[in-house]
């Protein structure tokens, strides 16, 4: 059966409920780490949705600022159905446009999906740290996401078995 053609565009509040309806299988099968729904809408902004044409969201995904030039990939979800048409791709390349405007010539993502990261040009950051300086700074961040890409003890309890790849822009 042929998927009819999605549209991405920037999420709204009332996607928030269909946001966490993507996420939560994947939070059950600790795929994504889970995220309070206060914390989502307080994040709607750097969210994208991927919607057919009847207005059903298939897709989301998130581009997160970590410094002047990095930001992260974050929450990228499909619904099992709609996976393999293309709307992780397209989620993706929205949020490196976003990126892109917003100055960012870096993205990293904490992940399982090696092989859909990999096919978009991330690589495995291996041991890949940053300067001293640029890690006093970060350091400071309160951010989950900053502490994985920092790779800090504290984070690897909830991120075993995923894999810190970036790109550059």
């Amino acid at each position: 059966m042929t998927q009819p053609p999605i549209t991405v565009r920037r999420a709204r509040t009332p996607d928030v409920p269909k946001i966490v309806d993507l996420v939560e299988p994947l939070v059950a099968r600790r795929i994504l780490l889970g995220k309070e729904r206060v914390d989502l809408y307080g994040a709607v902004q750097e969210f994208r949705v991927a919607e057919t044409s009847d207005g059903t969201v298939v897709g989301c995904g998130a581009l997160h600022v970590m410094w002047e030039d990095l930001g992260e990939i974050r929450t990228l979800a499909v619904g099992e159905e709609w996976l393999g048409h293309g709307v992780g791709h397209a989620l993706l390349a929205a949020l490196e446009s976003d990126a892109r405007e917003l100055g960012l010539s870096r993205l990293f993502c904490l992940t399982f999906e090696v092989s859909f990261f990999g096919r978009h040009g991330f690589e495995d950051m291996g041991a890949e740290s940053v300067d001293p300086e640029l890690y006093a700074e970060l350091v400071r961040s309160h951010d989950e996401g900053v502490a994985e890409f920092l790779d800090l003890a504290r984070v690897k309890q909830n991120t075993l078995g995923n894999t810190r790849m970036l790109k550059v822009l």
